[in-house]
């Protein structure tokens, strides 16, 4: 009895043992199972985004590309990159610099003086100065750069004016002398300037009327003058002619036929105490007034850009092109500016005038200018002419330029 007690335990602890190993392999096998389903659940999950596969695709495709560009970009030997790299270092050098709270922005334009030999006689070449110098008035031009073509700048700083010959003029000499001309006070013309061949039809041109152009009854804060030899009451002083009825003392010793600008002040007492004279910058820096335009020579192009007078130069360059890019007036952002400058070619454009510069040889167009654009696409004439496209550009520019010095004076 007891022997068969003993063997029923015994069979019941197989049977036990079998039942764990088959729980055991069932539990398992529905881990096994339940982790595969898992799995299957989340691949589908993995495959089905098709946007991000999409993505990487255009993105290799992009990279691709991008790649090809490079490869490209070094063959052709274009640096663009580098030289966006520069400019974008320019742009910020002149951001981060501290602005002195009277330093008012400047513009200033630079055209080749080869525009004037395609004129085809002295009454056309004076007519075509004459725009110009309506044009830089009108829309308050500060500086006028006329450049030659030479190949270097063997002297950057001035051009051979003939003051003591009576020899006909051209290109750079011709439309210097006339900008400078148009752009003195009628009243201190004959002091300032001696009879030559190339101002014999300048008294048909309409003049500028520029605020500085002051007629004999006006009185203004500011007065452009010219230095006498006529003693001084005050020994200390100097007579200035301001084109008043009476010539007035200034407070300094000068010699005789300098152009000075005059604070005049309220006092309209003019034997009263001596007037100062001061920078001709001043009329605009203190009161915003538009004083005039300054005209310079470079030999070449890359002189305009050297020999800039600002001390860090220009912060901004355009350039005008028919090869330029278009883009219209409302949807183009310059940058905040101290001293902007915008550059128009001659007959072969500026690509000739660059192409002969041997100091930027090898370089094009859209490396030299932060902006290189067309301003008149669609033209009908095969051509315009650079005392148009002065005066198409600068309405063009208007706009840009008064937002950017809007952000400027915020």
């Amino acid at each position: 009895m007891a022997k068969k007690k003993r063997d029923e335990s015994e069979n019941n602890k197989v049977v036990d043992t079998e039942l764990e190993f088959v729980n055991d392999s069932h539990e398992k096998k529905k881990k096994k199972i339940k982790k595969k389903r898992d799995k299957d659940i989340e691949q589908p999950h993995e495959k089905d985004e098709s946007e991000p596969q999409v993505h990487g695709v255009e993105k290799k495709k992009k990279k691709k590309k991008k790649k090809l560009k490079s490869e490209l970009e070094f063959v052709n030997g274009d640096d663009s990159r580098e030289e966006k790299k520069k400019k974008r270092k320019k742009r910020e050098k002149y951001e981060n610099k501290i602005i002195e709270p009277n330093e008012k922005p400047t513009v200033s334009i630079a055209l080749p003086g080869s525009i004037i030999d395609n004129a085809q006689s002295l009454e056309l070449a004076t007519r075509l100065a004459g725009q110009i110098a309506r044009a830089a008035t009108i829309f308050r031009i500060d500086e006028v750069v006329i450049f030659d073509n030479k190949s270097d700048s063997a002297d950057d700083s001035s051009v051979i004016m003939m003051e003591n010959s009576d020899e006909d003029e051209t290109g750079a000499a011709f439309l210097i002398r006339i900008l400078n001309y148009l752009e003195t006070p009628q009243y201190l013309r004959k002091a300032l300037f001696q009879k030559h061949n190339s101002l014999r039809v300048v008294g048909l041109l309409p003049p500028l009327d520029a605020p500085h152009h002051l007629r004999k009854h006006e009185w203004g804060p500011y007065r452009e003058g010219v230095t006498l030899k006529e003693q001084a009451p005050n020994a200390a002083g100097t007579l200035v002619d301001v084109g008043l009825t009476k010539s007035v003392v200034i407070d300094q010793s000068l010699e005789p036929g300098i152009r000075v600008t005059v604070a005049m002040g309220t006092n309209r007492n003019l034997d009263d105490q001596p007037r100062q004279v001061v920078s001709s910058s001043k009329p605009r820096e203190e009161m915003g007034m538009y004083w005039g335009y300054k005209v310079r020579y470079a030999p070449n192009i890359s002189s305009v850009f050297k020999c800039c007078p600002h001390k860090d130069g220009y912060d901004h360059l355009i350039g005008t092109s028919e090869h330029g890019i278009f883009v219209k007036s409302s949807e183009l952002t310059l940058p905040s500016f101290r001293h902007l400058l915008i550059a128009f070619g001659g007959l072969a454009g500026l690509e000739e005038s660059i192409e002969e510069d041997n100091n930027l040889k090898g370089k094009k167009a859209q490396e030299i200018f932060d902006s290189y654009l067309n301003v008149c696409p669609n033209q009908g004439s095969r051509t315009i002419r650079t005392e148009e496209a002065i005066f198409i550009s600068l309405q063009y520019f208007q706009e840009p330029i008064d937002r950017s010095l809007h952000r400027y004076s915020s």
